[in-house]
């Protein structure tokens, strides 16, 4: 006989489950629609894998994980996917959630599906992936996702079966228990084969649930490696921290998690849905949800498709809502007001609560705290609610965490004494969500401080890079200039000597020549006048004054132009006695001279300037990528620094061709 542990607090609210255990579990006719959210579950919610449009089977995947902590979605029946947008989910903020709406074909056909053959001699890491595809969540709890709860990377020594159901009115784990002992056996076969056979595992039920406790027995007749434990019924016994406290007499630190201590626990629902995951293939797209409440006419458990709209469970038990005083999903202790009965039952649904004002009476209007100190006696977590309700009240967050906010389990057993009627679990709700968000901002504010770090950081390399490089061209030119400095009079000396040579060729040309040279300066500009007349004449008709005011200012040039080659072609006549009239008779026009190259001093200055403009344009493609760093995309900071590397190799070039010709100039004046 297993020693039992006594639960530090609690309370012994009335229990309220016979009226629901009259009946077994019925069934209920298929909605016309199903809304199936993509957060059911602690984690990250599920990504749609379907479109709207889409026609689907029962059970075949919507949406997959999200993440690591995540769990998929199915469809609980065939139809078309109608929407995929927001729809009001069940949970106590009253916030939308992005969900799939599916209209049923009427034909809830499944999709071809087969379990694992043999599975307890399957490798566990075959059975983690099948349940983590299931998209099974803890159906007892809040909803953690059962194949990352199952793959611990620490040794466990103990598994526990949690059976309790304490809260009052929910027997859909009594009913189950009830109905289908040997699948939760086999269930917690397969458990304990995925961790590796725990040396001790237990099924912990209260003492309220004797034919459930009758049920399990006997089908655990003959086997030594499960032991069935039954204790006094007391709330919040069930919860998972205080039913390893009563089965072990070990107690999770603060903050800890049960794995930490080797213990895994598991509710009986979720190992029932493992089991039919592996053995049959089956996906989590039901659960046994429990109805009940005066204002229903039938009050029992129902196999309930996931999905299913909470107007739909309620019209097929004759709701009568003038009776109802407030609808509550989930328990009278932990559950939480429906305001809108669109919402669809989830994986963690285990009850509808519609209450007569006789069953859930209007509380009284708080009243100040007087300190009795009946909150911290019933507090199974060993906290001080009332400390804490200060805290919150007065939203000091440090204090709140010091004092271990987190570890409330919302159980309500604090409210449930409190003489003042002081809704506390709500404070402590508000209180915890303020703070989660707090970290949240924290963490994000410190990623922007990060980015912004490392832009600027890179923006000053960049800048210091631009300084150092400006800084070297500065040098390059200064050192270029005094070596030119220091060969001026040579330089001078060479372009005398240039001009010198020009004089001396000009004066060497024959009259001949410099008659062939008149004629084409004349002809030259007489096809210019002729250009700018037939230009000026264009328009004359369709140009604007402004237009025409700048051609009649081209030919008036080209004019003087043409009498000033006349005049010169005149003198050369003159001077040789032959008439200007037979100019334009001449027969061809010799070529024009090759352009003459540049002097030492032309070329010095003509380099000068390419290097300065190539500088310049240096300067502009590094402004523009340090522009880029802030806003630009990764492909126009890519283009940019190319621009960038193109300039500066011209640069280099542009100064390379000067340093090289100063050279050549200081060796041709030695």
């Amino acid at each position: 006989m297993r020693k039992i542990y006594p639960l530090t607090g609690g309370v012994h609210p009335p229990e309220n489950k016979s009226q629901s255990l009259q009946l077994g579990i019925g069934e209920l006719p298929l909605p016309e629609a199903v809304v199936i959210p993509m957060q059911q579950h602690i984690g990250a919610p599920a990504k749609p894998v379907v479109s709207v449009g889409d026609q689907v089977l029962k059970g075949q995947m919507i949406a997959e994980a999200g993440g690591f902590v995540s769990a998929a979605a199915h469809a609980p029946t065939s139809g078309t996917v109608t929407a995929i947008d927001l729809h009001p989910v069940p949970h106590p903020s009253g916030m939308p959630q992005t969900c799939i709406t599916i209209k049923s074909d009427g034909q809830d056909q499944w999709l071809e599906h087969r379990g694992v053959g043999n599975y307890l001699q399957a490798e566990p890491s075959v059975l983690l992936a099948k349940i983590r595809e299931a998209g099974i969540a803890g159906m007892g709890g809040a909803g953690f996702p059962s194949a990352v709860k199952l793959g611990p990377n620490k040794p466990i020594h103990t598994l526990i079966i949690n059976g309790t159901e304490c809260e009052p009115y929910i027997t859909a784990d009594d009913i189950l228990m009830q109905t289908y002992p040997e699948e939760i056996i086999e269930g917690i076969k397969l458990l304990a084969h995925i961790l590796g056979q725990p040396e001790t595992i237990l099924i912990g039920i209260e003492d309220n649930k004797p034919k459930a406790y009758e049920a399990l027995a006997t089908h655990l007749e003959g086997s030594s490696s499960i032991e069935l434990v039954e204790f006094p019924t007391r709330y919040p016994s069930g919860g998972e921290k205080q039913l390893i406290q009563i089965l072990t007499g070990k107690e999770v630190p603060s903050g800890g998690l049960p794995m930490d201590l080797g213990i895994v626990c598991q509710n009986v629902g979720t190992c029932h849905a493992i089991y039919r995951a592996i053995a049959h293939g089956e996906p989590l797209i039901s659960r046994i949800t429990t109805v009940v409440g005066e204002a229903c006419q039938t009050q029992r458990n129902y196999h309930t498709l996931i999905g299913t709209p909470v107007s739909h469970v309620l019209k097929n038990s004759g709701f009568q809502p003038e009776k109802c005083s407030r609808l509550v999903m989930g328990g009278p202790m932990m559950g939480f007001t429906l305001e809108d009965t669109r919402v669809p039952v989830i994986k963690t649904t285990n009850c509808l609560l519609a209450a007569t004002p006789e069953e859930l009476p209007a509380p009284p209007p708080a009243q100040a705290c007087i300190r009795c100190g009946l909150c911290a006696e019933a507090c199974p977590a060993s906290l001080l609610p009332q400390q804490l309700y200060w805290y919150a009240q007065s939203q000091n967050h440090e204090k709140l965490e010091a004092h271990n906010l987190f570890d409330c389990i919302e159980c309500g057993a604090c409210s449930f004494v409190c003489p003042s009627s002081i809704p506390l679990v709500q404070y402590y709700r508000a209180a915890k969500g303020e703070i989660i968000q707090h970290r949240k901002d924290v963490i994000k504010s410190d990623r922007a401080r990060q980015r912004f770090e490392f832009q600027q950081a890179r923006k000053d390399r960049i800048e210091a890079e631009k300084i150092a490089k400006k800084e070297e061209r500065r040098k390059a030119a200064q050192q270029a200039k005094a070596k030119a400095g220091t060969n001026t009079g040579k330089a001078d000396d060479l372009i005398q000597a240039a001009l010198t040579r020009v004089a001396e060729k000009k004066a060497a040309e024959t009259p001949e020549q410099q008659r062939a040279k008149a004629e084409r300066l004349l002809k030259s500009a007489e096809n210019r006048l002729e250009v700018a007349a037939s230009k000026l004449q264009e328009l004359n008709q369709n140009g604007s004054p402004e237009q025409q005011e700048q051609a009649k200012a081209k030919v008036e040039a080209a004019r003087l132009k043409l009498e000033d080659a006349r005049s010169k072609l005149a003198g050369l006549s003159e001077a040789y006695d032959e008439p200007v009239v037979q100019v334009t008779q001449q027969a061809e026009v010799t070529p024009p001279p090759k352009k003459a190259e540049l002097n030492p001093e032309q070329q010095q200055s003509k380099l000068e300037r390419l290097a300065a403009s190539a500088e310049k344009r240096l300067k502009v493609a590094e402004d523009k990528l340090i522009t880029l760093e802030g806003t630009g995309t990764e492909e126009e900071k890519q283009q940019a620094q190319n621009k960038v590397e193109a300039a500066r190799l011209k640069f280099e070039e542009a100064k390379a061709n000067l340093v090289e010709h100063t050279k050549l100039t200081v060796t041709e004046g030695e």
